[in-house]
């Protein structure tokens, strides 16, 4: 596809305009061909739909290169009168998902960072590494969801990230470029046929486009493709979802097992991104469908990538590694909101009925209390959690309220599981 300019500079007029006035527009500037001249229309923009614009680099210090990359966006940005943002990020080359993989993160960490929810960051990206993103999904075993590649827009936080030219070829913005003789910053890493997406850039992809010219735009639009398919997947797992009680994170066990298999790891997936957790590993996730039928009374735990699932009294969990109270945790109270413990601030409050004060010290449940019920007498409070069917996981999470040497409430993260006779919670 060739693109006349006055069409590139009508894509970045429409990402302005969809952000609303008085919101701030950041474009991602790396110092390159394509960021650069996104900088550039886009300042031309903003004379037109007047928005906040901001350009934001991220220094990762990865190359020697990198200082000469800052000090060319530093003269950009004063050229065009844009106001320069700086974020320097250390890149975790340890973390097992390579140079590429751990830059990646650390830069959109960055973009997490500086853009506040409301507001648009404008990235570069192009239909050629789009067209590179699907291959390498594609080589890697990807399902829809990444042969999809890189969306148009999407959410981050409250913001928007919007990629205007993800339809446009490379060689169209370079021939913009040359016609209006900017300047830009070649990565010498991006020569360097050692990464995987340099490989097809500089190797694969030149042969399959003498053979097939119009490989990058088909490839391009089989991502586009993949897109809309993982999107209609993704309306088939929230109507399973609302079928199965309409919680991500507590799935009833028999319902699972009903659906097909496909179907059901689809749901889970699904439910995982509601949650914000990572999707597990295709042994991990077999493994944990092997074991929906465990016993009853069985306590299944399958942990990856700060995520855990547990199956209990058949109910399938999804959450966080639950974080359980510090055994010497003591702390006093005046029954009054917000009730702070070291699993976060809750709007909890606590008071007697006859509207006496109250001294309260809060504790975790260490053994052996007991809570005085209305109309049932004093009772085991080991015995009264596994009775209201709080999972065992959640018991170590549960806090014990005292008032002198009587136990009168057990609260949770989820909220007061008990009051004893004579206190309410307003």
């Amino acid at each position: 596809m060739r693109l006349e300019p006055s069409s590139l500079q009508t894509l970045i007029d429409e990402a302005l305009a969809a952000t609303p006035p008085g919101r701030a527009v950041w474009v991602a500037l790396s110092g390159g061909l394509d960021s650069s001249l996104l900088l550039a229309l886009a300042a031309e923009a903003s004379r037109r739909h007047p928005r906040p614009l901001r350009a934001l680099h991220v220094h990762h210090g990865l190359q020697v290169a990198a200082d000469d990359f800052e000090r060319h966006c530093r003269a950009l940005c004063s050229r065009l009168g844009v106001p320069l943002h700086v974020e320097r990020v250390n890149v975790d080359v340890s973390s097992g998902e390579g140079v590429e993989g751990a830059a990646r993160r650390a830069r959109y960490a960055a973009f997490g960072r500086r853009v506040g929810a409301g507001e648009t960051l404008c990235l570069a990206h192009h239909r050629d590494d789009q067209a590179e993103t699907f291959l390498l999904a594609a080589l890697r075993g990807a399902g829809p969801r990444g042969l999809a590649a890189m969306p148009t827009e999407r959410e981050q936080a409250g913001a928007r990230l919007a990629r205007p030219w993800l339809g446009v070829s490379r060689a169209a913005l370079e021939a913009e470029a040359m016609r209006r003789g900017l300047t830009w910053v070649e990565d010498p890493s991006n020569a360097e046929v050692l990464h995987d997406r340099n490989f097809l850039r500089h190797r694969v992809m030149p042969l399959l486009e003498q053979r097939w010219p119009d490989a990058g735009a088909s490839l391009a639009c089989s991502a586009g493709l993949a897109g809309e398919t993982d999107d209609l997947l993704d309306e088939f797992a929230a109507e399973d979802l609302q079928r199965l009680g309409r919680d991500p994170g507590r799935l009833p066990v028999a319902d699972l097992q009903a659906l097909s298999l496909p179907r059901c790891r689809l749901l889970i997936r699904h439910c995982l991104r509601c949650l914000g957790l990572s999707s597990p590993p295709a042994r991990r996730l077999a493994s944990l469908l092997d074991q929906l039928d465990a016993r009853h009374d069985a306590e299944v735990r399958i942990v990856w990538e700060e995520t855990e699932a547990r199956i209990w009294r058949k109910t399938l969990y999804l959450m966080a590694p639950p974080v359980p109270l510090p055994p010497a945790w003591r702390v006093e109270w005046d029954g009054r909101a917000p009730l702070v413990t070291p699993l976060g601030e809750f709007c909890m409050a606590l008071e007697r009925e006859d509207g006496a004060a109250a001294s309260l010290v809060l504790t975790p449940r260490l053994g052996g209390e007991r809570l005085p019920l209305p109309g049932r007498g004093r009772r085991d409070l080991k015995r009264l959690l596994q009775e209201w069917g709080l999972p065992p996981w959640e018991r170590d999470r549960s806090w014990v309220v005292w008032h002198g040497e009587c136990v009168v409430a057990v609260g949770s993260p989820q909220g007061w599981l008990a009051l004893a006779e004579g206190w309410r919670a307003p």
